[in-house]
């Protein structure tokens, strides 16, 4: 299991392009894929999953990955949050 932590801060909190990107990203990995804010969780691999957690702006999250390429996905899903969230 490999995760990192992350502050959002997109003024817009995860919205549906980041949201859509991210989920898209994350389905190219094998790992299973997790977003955790506060008491919600979801799958990082689904869409309705990620924008019905309503992750606003200075809300921090925890992104695990659980799989045979945890690491390459955890680095790369780490750097997209850098960029774009």
């Amino acid at each position: 299991m490999t995760q990192f932590s992350y502050e959002i801060k997109d003024a817009a909190g995860i919205h549906a392009r980041p949201a859509g990107l991210l989920v898209k990203l994350a389905g190219t990995f094998q790992s299973d894929i997790s977003i955790e804010c506060g008491e919600k969780k979801a799958s990082a691999k689904k869409l309705f999953a990620v924008m019905g957690m309503g992750i606003k702006c200075g809300s921090a999250v925890t992104v695990t990955a659980e799989g045979a390429d945890e690491s390459e996905a955890a680095k790369q899903l780490e750097a997209f949050f850098k960029e774009n969230l």
